[in-house]
């Protein structure tokens, strides 16, 4: 958990933070609230906030309202609001602006711990449930409604940067037979361990989501369609590399790949580049399945998986 606190006063800021590194929590300290925003809209921004009221730059109050901007795009940050202030109203006042909790100064220890505690067990279910909302419960990849997301933002910023963007749409081969012959737990069990063989090809800014129910949809930003075939075809070979272990049988798995980039057909609509590689992803089944194919602008496909 990392620790925002906002402290003008030299005095305050040192004695908050001397409780901080006592109890060995990640934190940064800045004297001024502007300072503060510029942190909280960045990519280290932290999760907890302990900000004081009368602050240059931006108050707290302010803080506390720009904060809570940010939770409407699922950045939630627990925030706590340090003051000599002591009137009820104030209180009242502070948790309207935003303020999840409300510390007196000067701060005594074990209440601070006790605020900090509250707030960990708040922000784990608030990534729990953000989690469970954007991810595939089975698979633990991001779930269709997150992957279609990430890949109309991935175009924005594709064209926006004049940089291409590939998509590969992956489908298991023969997974009816294996729930047929071995039954659903088989199936989940295969369907877990080719998401896990899928993540791990991945670069740390590629994107790889279940797109259907034995289907996955991988995103590659910066990457024109020629490299991501490569890529795709390095994915396909790390399913196929072993057979996956079930209770009663080991299992042998491959995928079949359809790949198109922008550059291939620039300003496509998400539904054009997702029929496009579908397009690719029948022909790879029509030529044998566990192969890759690029997508041929201009052609569609009529076979059936």
């Amino acid at each position: 958990m990392k620790i925002l606190l906002v402290e003008d006063s030299a005095v305050d800021r040192c004695r908050v933070g001397g409780f901080l590194k006592k109890w060995n929590l990640p934190f940064t300290a800045v004297d001024d609230g502007a300072k503060a925003w510029d942190l909280l809209q960045s990519a280290q921004a932290p999760d907890l906030l302990l900000v004081d009221w009368m602050l240059p730059g931006m108050d707290g109050l302010e803080l506390c309202r720009n904060v809570r901007t940010l939770a409407a795009n699922g950045n939630y940050i627990y925030t706590v609001m340090l003051t000599a202030k002591q009137n009820k109203a104030d209180l009242l006042t502070a948790m309207a602006a935003g303020a999840d909790d409300y510390l007196t100064k000067p701060v005594d220890a074990a209440d601070l711990r006790a605020r900090i505690m509250v707030g960990k067990r708040i922000i784990e279910l608030q990534q729990s449930l953000k989690f469970a909302a954007t991810h595939d419960f089975l698979t633990h990849l991001l779930n269709r409604a997150e992957i279609m997301g990430t890949l109309r933002r991935e175009l924005s910023r594709s064209e926006r940067d004049r940089n291409p963007v590939s998509i590969a749409l992956a489908d298991l081969d023969h997974f009816k037979g294996v729930n047929d012959s071995l039954g659903h737990a088989a199936g989940d069990i295969v369907l877990k361990e080719v998401a896990h063989r899928l993540q791990s090809e991945l670069r740390p800014y590629d994107f790889v989501g279940r797109y259907g129910g034995e289907e996955f949809l991988l995103i590659l930003p910066s990457c024109p369609s020629t490299i991501a075939a490569r890529r795709a075809d390095e994915v396909r070979g790390a399913v196929a590399s072993g057979a996956v272990i079930s209770t009663f049988a080991k299992i042998s798995v491959t995928v079949s790949i359809g790949v198109v980039g922008t550059d291939l057909s620039p300003h496509s609509s998400t539904e054009e580049l997702l029929q496009l590689a579908d397009d690719a992803l029948y022909r790879a089944k029509s030529k044998g399945r566990n192969r890759v194919e690029t997508a041929v602008v201009g052609a569609t496909a009529s076979v059936t998986k």
